[in-house]
């Protein structure tokens, strides 16, 4: 039996559209499972980056899935933005959201947790000098580090301190006083970008000039196969191929 075809992109802000005016919990249940079918190599494609982390994939997926019903749900399709450029933040912020609670009794070494204050500090800068968010690259050239070593500082977030987390701190009195745990901060956004970005950037560059052509299309244009095939002026079987072979890489 033949794949379903994807919806199209006008039929794809219909359903988004008629999933945000809807009432009913059964339309809306059959409108969201037809929506999770119709962006799974979306959620497919950004897991795959991840897969190095000493997971299976199938559960990173199935984290991302999580990831992409939020982003289902908060999406507003009369803002103007196509729905992976909205969601690809949700989904892969769900990835990493998962690694960071898994890890949170990991005791980072002194050096990491220096360099994620450097690496706030720096971003902060180099946002100011550049007059735009600064890429993992160019924060480990300023730095002095590796790309990798800069990621890492990001993933390990505020949240990891060598002390107890029921230690209180304040005022020596003990007036104001409160525990670590009460003052943990979430995960910085802008750096959230910042990787996240990266990792996009990262996962394109393995890619074929056409690849990165298909693969732009389908998930931030949300062009149908036969759409794609039309505007390169090959068959759509081929652009399957294509797709295939750049989400498998």
């Amino acid at each position: 039996m033949a794949a379903k075809p994807r919806p199209s992109r006008e039929e794809l802000r219909a359903l988004h559209r008629r999933y945000k005016e809807t009432t009913d919990p059964a339309e809306r249940d059959r409108i969201r499972a037809q929506l999770v079918d119709a962006y799974r190599d979306f959620v497919y494609f950004l897991a795959r980056k991840f897969q190095n982390r000493g997971e299976p994939l199938d559960d990173i997926v199935q984290v991302g899935y999580l990831g992409l019903i939020k982003a289902i749900e908060r999406f507003d399709p009369d803002l103007g933005y196509e729905f992976t450029t909205f969601a690809t933040l949700t989904v892969a912020g769900e990835i990493k959201r998962h690694f960071r609670d898994k890890g949170t009794a990991i005791r980072f070494p002194r050096r990491l947790q220096e360099l994620h204050t450097s690496v706030v500090r720096v971003n902060e800068q180099m946002k100011n000098e550049l007059g735009r968010e600064p890429t993992v690259a160019e924060l480990a050239e300023r730095l002095g580090v590796t790309p990798d070593d800069v990621t890492e500082a990001i993933e390990m977030g505020p949240a990891y301190v060598p002390l107890s987390l029921d230690q209180p701190i304040g005022s020596s009195d003990g007036q104001d006083a409160r525990s670590i745990a009460d003052q943990i901060g979430t995960a910085d956004p802008e750096l959230d970008r910042v990787e996240m970005r990266d990792v996009l950037n990262r996962a394109m560059e393995h890619l074929t000039p056409r690849e990165r052509a298909i693969m732009a299309m389908r998930f931030y244009e949300q062009l149908s196969q036969s759409e794609i095939a039309r505007r390169l002026g090959i068959s759509q079987m081929h652009v399957s191929r294509l797709q295939r072979a750049a989400l498998e890489q």
